[in-house]
């Protein structure tokens, strides 16, 4: 039971190799695949390749099988090849002569590569919106805790004087420049390419404009071949947007497994949000934090896998491109689990105050110190070398007010301006554009 399948029956060990995990992987596909149908067949009859009376039959059962789908009802069957061959399958024995008519002017080759657009969009729809939920949570806690201050780090040495409100506040803004890689990896995947067929076009008059509309893209992949080499290139763009998000994710959980060991002791969870240990009674482990790393640090590895599976593949279609499912499908579950978890693990986060009246922070104000020196009239560098003499012979005492106000600083966050960046970036995905087109297709 293949698309392809003539008389000649393939030989199950072939047949193994070659399907592969196609089967389960593919049912995330369906529901694109009808949508892809449903617009290709209005088109096919636009052009008058099938009737009024067949695209109605046709549209009814595609509409029919997508609420299976939606209910979680639809299975590929073992006996067949992939999603498509399944779909049209289902169409033809539930209508007949009609169901064999939906293939005209297209290939499998560019009904996946739409099922994957449309998919993908989905995915990054459902990536935006849970990292908007996360920054949200960064800026509210930035401004609750604004006044809390903490020690800055290089070299992992003390440096100088920090707040939770300039730490939380830097991973929100580090998702704005995640999110416009997403935007990016959106606007590649909002081109249609619906009408490449093996990527060599049709003799077919196909309107590839009308299902561009009807699939609610912004514009079509025009030239075939191209449509063709975006295979491989898309799900490149696509992990590089989800690994900006993922190297985000990473750092700011390594920051919370370091805060919360005991020699720093900056911050905690409730008991109920953290694990122990079978033999040490009193271990509280950051488990959440250490599997977002880990998870994060592996979907970073995601682009380069992707750009080795493709690379000095010529133009036009290999099988290859396969196997990039198996990549890519499941790492949009884990980045979605992962800022989930970081957003609920935040909701209950415990921050400590007064950190730094140890004494083990007093040099953290030597800077403090150094540039009160200057704006008593003292050259830089003059001041620079007395208080490190002052730290070398010991007598050196720290002004533990911080006066920070220029742009960005810990008097002055400028946490609403980074939520003005960060909504216009976020307002550039026409998600609703999108949902409604397809609303109106299956409707």
């Amino acid at each position: 039971m293949k698309l392809w399948q003539k008389n000649t029956k393939t030989e199950n060990a072939v047949d193994k190799f070659t399907v592969g995990h196609d089967r389960e992987l593919d049912v995330n596909l369906a529901a694109a695949d009808i949508l892809g149908s449903l617009a290709h067949t209005q088109m096919l009859e636009s052009i008058g390749l099938l009737s009024k009376e067949e695209l109605a039959q046709i549209q009814e059962e595609l509409k029919s099988i997508f609420k299976e789908v939606e209910k979680g009802n639809f299975k590929i069957d073992d006996d067949v090849e992939d999603v498509h061959s399944q779909i049209e399958f289902l169409l033809t024995q539930r209508i007949g002569e009609a169901g064999k008519k939906i293939h005209s002017g297209r290939s499998r080759n560019d009904q996946v590569l739409v099922d994957l657009k449309l998919f993908f969009r989905s995915e990054i729809e459902h990536i935006v919106n849970n990292t908007n939920l996360l920054f949200n949570q960064l800026i509210s806690l930035s401004e609750k805790h604004k006044s809390i201050l903490i020690p800055g780090y290089t070299h992992l040495q003390i440096a100088m004087p920090s707040s939770f409100g300039l730490w939380f506040g830097a991973y929100a803004e580090s998702l704005i420049d995640d999110l416009e890689m997403m935007l990016a990896a959106w606007k590649v995947c909002n081109k249609n390419p619906l009408g490449s067929a093996a990527g060599y076009g049709s003799s077919f008059p196909l309107n590839r404009t009308l299902t561009t509309e009807l699939l609610g893209f912004d514009t079509l992949n025009y030239n075939v071949v191209y449509a063709q080499m975006g295979r491989g290139k898309t799900e490149r763009i696509l992990a590089q947007g989800m690994s900006s998000i993922a190297a985000t994710l990473a750092k700011f959980s390594m920051d919370i497994c370091l805060y919360m060991n005991q020699n720093f002791g900056f911050l905690s969870f409730p008991d109920e949000l953290t694990t122990g240990s079978s033999i040490m009674p009193h271990k509280k482990n950051p488990d959440v934090f250490e599997l977002i790393r880990s998870r994060c640090n592996k979907i970073q590895a995601l682009p380069n896998e992707i750009a080795l599976m493709t690379t000095n593949l010529p133009s036009g279609y290999h099988r290859d491109l396969q196997l990039l499912k198996e990549n890519l499908f499941p790492a949009f579950e884990s980045l979605n689990e992962s800022l989930t978890m970081c957003n609920h693990m935040l909701e209950n986060i415990i921050i400590k105050n007064n950190i730094i009246d140890d004494t083990k922070y007093d040099y953290l104000f030597s800077v403090e110190v150094v540039n009160n020196e200057v704006l008593k009239g003292v050259p830089f560098r003059e001041a620079y070398k007395n208080i490190g003499m002052s730290i070398e012979n010991g007598t050196f005492k720290p002004q533990r007010e911080v006066n920070h106000t220029h742009e960005g600083s810990i008097g002055n966050l400028c946490n609403e301006q980074i939520k003005d960046q960060f909504d216009m970036v976020y307002s550039s995905f026409n998600f609703d554009k999108v949902n409604q087109a397809l609303k109106e297709l299956v409707s």
